[in-house]
């Protein structure tokens, strides 16, 4: 697993459990950067990945939930949540990943970490924003 791969793992950790305490994801970041938790703390890029992802989650919730016909962003699984916030970030806000390995990252953790339909719908839903991202950006 590459560095980068970690990092989104990492990533994807502190966003899910933000979502399923109930917390918010800043201050969970905020008390794992602080070395006084269980745990490695969060490397530069988890770190550039969260602050990417809280610096525009209202409108990738407001993406993906226009975007994922049928489903609201509520009534996802949450790891699905979580991976589709940092693969909508990567696609839409982050230069630095070409969309495709973002897209091909998210659907390998959809792949490993959720149930067996997630894949196909982390592939199709960011693989549309992907398409309609110079109207978006």
């Amino acid at each position: 697993m590459s560095a980068r791969s970690k990092s989104r793992k990492r990533a994807l950790d502190i966003l899910f459990e933000a979502d399923q305490r109930r917390m918010n994801v800043q201050s969970l970041l905020a008390d794992r950067l602080s070395g006084q938790n269980e745990g490695p703390t969060p490397n530069e890029y988890t770190v550039t990945v969260v602050e990417g992802v809280i610096d525009k989650w209202q409108e990738i919730n407001d993406l993906l939930a226009t975007y994922s016909q049928g489903w609201t962003v509520d009534r996802m699984p949450g790891v699905d949540r979580a991976i589709l916030r940092i693969g909508a970030w990567e696609v839409l806000w982050n230069d630095d990943v070409p969309d495709n390995v973002a897209i091909s990252e998210a659907v390998e953790l959809a792949a490993s970490l959720s149930t067996d339909d997630s894949p196909s719908f982390v592939n199709g839903l960011l693989a549309r924003l992907a398409e309609v991202k110079p109207t978006l950006v």
